[in-house]
């Protein structure tokens, strides 16, 4: 049997990282309801975290019911990409 890939990725604006884990996602939509100009699944990232302020990102990452979403530390924009 094959193992399933654990994916992780990092998305941030210099004061605070996103990191979504697809694989605990529920699709609840909580994020992107609550914070649309962010976390919109018809984007391509579909996280943008310089489109809000960082107290706003936290307040909805901090909503989400499945764990997908979490809070990492800042990292340099420049890091961000090897990440992903």
């Amino acid at each position: 049997m094959k193992s399933k890939r654990v994916i992780t990725k990092h998305y941030s604006n210099g004061e605070v990282t996103v990191v979504w884990q697809p694989h605990l996602c529920i699709h609840s939509a909580i994020c992107f309801q609550g914070l649309p100009k962010v976390f919109d699944p018809r984007r391509k990232p579909w996280v943008d975290p310089l489109a809000a302020g960082t107290r706003e990102i936290k307040d909805q990452v901090g909503q989400c019911p499945s764990g997908a979403l979490t809070l990492g530390p800042p990292l340099p924009r420049e890091a961000e990409k090897g990440l992903g």
